[in-house]
């Protein structure tokens, strides 16, 4: 069992982040957020993908006012994204449930206590986003586009609003790659207990945002950090959740659905394993019952994975087998394999 780091409790809506809370995966959309219908519509998608807290750009104050009619539509907890404009967020902060600011770009002190007190008013957690690429002049001057200049901003943003008796906080650090948002995020967090939103900014297309979200999420999470995280991805929204729900699962944070285990092709392959495994993940995915499903194309690795296996699938020379908890239940033709095989799988989730 990994061991999370001791973190605060706070609440995004009705979505607890930190402690011992599970971790919620989030997503952003793209559209304007002024143009209701379509910002409302890419939130239920969200909702539809699975995704438990979703936040919107608020870039200017058609989109601010328009929070109100969109939040009364969607059932997702909504964190308001702001950069520089406080009078914003206060608008923002009568509807939403988070906001997401970087108090050193809000301006002077008297501006963040007005933010902070109308977050103060509603009970509302406020989201510390350090990006490498957008550090105060003061940390870059000194320490450049590094690890160590997000850490100092983190540090400095999160006393700066210790010192105005806030601490509903949570904390990001992002780069556009894998190692400096790494490093940023184990450095920082020994030297407080703040729940921490873990991403890789910029991180690219699918393909690419894929690799990178999974090595350096993959990376923190086994490590023990992260209470929340997005996957940052140029593409479609359902993606960005389905890859951070399957990050989760694989570092073994999440026990939900099939894992499916399948051989890499070779010379030594007995049927189209390709098409076998896509309609095993196609017809199964209803499934929330966590279970390892085997999908063999031979017997020389089969009869060794399936020892683990609730329910396994071995390809041969026309016929194949069909294992359960090690034990074979039936020889068929291959043409017949399958099906039974998924039979087997719907009636192993209904036992757990």
């Amino acid at each position: 069992m990994i061991k999370r780091y001791p973190t605060k409790k706070i609440y995004v809506g009705d979505v607890p982040i930190g402690g011992d809370a599970p971790i919620p995966v989030q997503s952003m959309t793209y559209s304007k957020t002024s143009d209701i219908q379509a910002t409302v519509e890419q939130i239920k998608r969200l909702h539809f993908a699975g995704a438990d807290i979703v936040r919107v750009a608020v870039p200017n104050k058609e989109a601010a006012t328009a929070l109100k009619s969109i939040k009364e539509q969607v059932s997702l907890p909504i964190v308001a994204d702001i950069h520089f404009h406080y009078k914003l967020a206060l608008i923002a902060a009568e509807v939403v449930d988070c906001i997401r600011i970087n108090p050193g770009n809000i301006g002077d002190k008297k501006r963040v206590e007005e933010v902070v007190k109308a977050c103060k008013e509603r009970n509302l957690p406020i989201r510390i986003g350090v990006n490498c690429g957008s550090l105060e002049k003061e940390f870059e001057n000194k320490y450049g586009q590094t690890a160590q200049g997000m850490i100092a901003s983190a540090d400095y943003n999160i006393k700066y609003l210790e010192d105005l008796g806030f601490t509903d906080i949570k904390v990001s650090l992002k780069a556009s790659d894998v190692q400096r948002t790494v490093e940023a995020y184990r450095g920082l967090r020994p030297m407080n207990n703040y729940p921490f939103h873990l991403g890789v900014t910029e991180a690219g297309t699918q393909f690419h945002s894929t690799i990178k979200s999974s090595i350096a999420l993959g990376s923190l999470l086994l490590d023990g950090i992260g209470d929340t995280l997005r996957v940052s991805m140029t593409g479609e929204l359902e993606k960005e959740i389905e890859v951070g729900r399957a990050i989760l699962k694989d570092a073994g944070l999440v026990k939900e659905g099939l894992n499916i285990i399948s051989c890499p092709t070779c010379g030594r392959i007995e049927a189209d394993l390709v098409s076998a495994v896509a309609q095993v993940e196609e017809r199964t995915k209803h499934i929330k019952t966590p279970l390892n499903v085997s999908v063999m194309g031979c017997v020389v690795n089969a009869i060794g994975e399936a020892k683990s296996a609730d329910v396994a699938i071995a390809y041969g020379k026309g016929s194949g087998l069909i294992i359960k908890k090690g034990e074979t239940i039936a020889k068929l033709p291959t043409d017949k394999l399958l099906d039974r095989f998924l039979q087997e799988v719907e009636e192993e989730a209904k036992k757990k």
